[in-house]
Formats: structure tokens, sequence, C-alpha cells
């Protein structure tokens, strides 16, 4: 497999999804395009969906690209064009214990997240929340990852279901895209 030019990072909520395109995007010289600046307008309000699978479909013509997350209205966007999917396939209780710690630092930092967004102590509480969201998703995330590893129709998935594991590949890595194992991996890495 050469070097990997459009890479999509995919998990639960909590897992580390921008942390990791992030450190690729440096790494990799490659463009990071943040998915929730895609989907989230000034004050919280969504993008439709239509115009979100516009935005996504625009950045996956490029011919490089990282996005850190895919969501129902547009999924088969990214997939069909990536060349790498990293999954971050780790535990339940990790994800969810990185997405309460983070939250409670955004609330007591007043951290902007995206597009001039905050989140706030309503939105925690509310039936919207992030923190249910992750405990709604967390299977289906799993289940997902884990298919698309076992589908020939996919590109290939790499799965980590450890952060030690993760930093491992990261580290090597060399920089300006090269070393990525020439194969789908058979077994999940980590």
């Amino acid at each position: 497999m050469s070097a990997p030019r459009r890479i999509l990072v995919y998990g639960v909520y909590g897992a580390g999804k921008t942390t990791l395109a992030q450190q690729l995007a440096g790494r990799l010289g490659l463009p990071w395009y943040p998915v929730d600046d895609q989907l989230w307008l000034p004050g919280w309000v969504e993008v439709p969906v239509e115009q979100q699978r516009s935005r996504i479909e625009a950045i996956c013509r490029r011919d490089t690209w990282i996005l850190d997350g895919a969501y129902h209205g547009w999924r088969d966007v990214p997939l069909a064009r990536a060349d790498l999917v990293v999954g971050l396939d780790y535990p339940r209780w990790l994800s969810f214990w990185r997405l309460l710690r983070r939250t409670m630092r955004r609330l007591v930092t007043g951290e902007v997240i995206c597009n001039g967004n905050r989140e706030s102590l309503g939105s925690v509480l509310s039936r919207d929340s992030i923190l249910l969201w992750h405990v709604g998703a967390f299977g289906r995330a799993r289940r997902r990852m884990r298919a698309w590893q076992s589908d020939p129709a996919v590109p290939p998935v790499l799965l980590f279901q450890s952060p030690a594991a993760l930093d491992a590949w990261l580290a090597g890595l060399p920089s300006a895209a090269a070393g990525l194992p020439p194969d789908r991996p058979a077994q999940n890495a980590g």
C-alpha cells in the first residue's frame, strides 16, 4: 500500500478522533478538516444534513485530507474515497472516561470547540447530552468499525484497541507519509 493521502479517523465520542487527526496531519503533512466545523454553526445550530453532505463531498474530492469522524447522512462519502480508515476501538469505560474528563474540562475552562461554540452545563444535562450520545452510540460504532475491517469493499481499516497500540503505530510512522503496512491487517492492532 502506498502512503495514504485520504484518511478517515473513526470511533465513538470521546475516543480521541480529533487528537489523532491533528497528530496525523502534523506527522504526515496532510490537511485536516475538523468534522465538527462542517456540522455546527455558531449557537450550536446544526447544519442541515444535505448541506453537511455537500461540504464533506467537497472535502473528499480533494487529493489529500484527514477527517475526524463520519456520520449517518454522509458516512458513505469518505468511505468511498479514503485510502485508510483508522478506528479507535477502545473499551467503553476508557472512551467514556475520556469524554467525561474532556467535557468537565470544557465546562470549567469555557473552551471554544467549533465555530465559536462552547459546552454548557445545560447541554451536558440535556437529553441531547454528548455523554448520553456516547452511551447510545458506542455499540453501533464498534460494530461498524469491525464490519468495515472485514469488508473488502472498504478501504484498509486499522483498529486500535488501546492507546498504547496506537502510540506504537504512530511512533513507527516516519514523517512525510511513509511506512504504513502493505496489506489489510488480519488481526486487530493492540
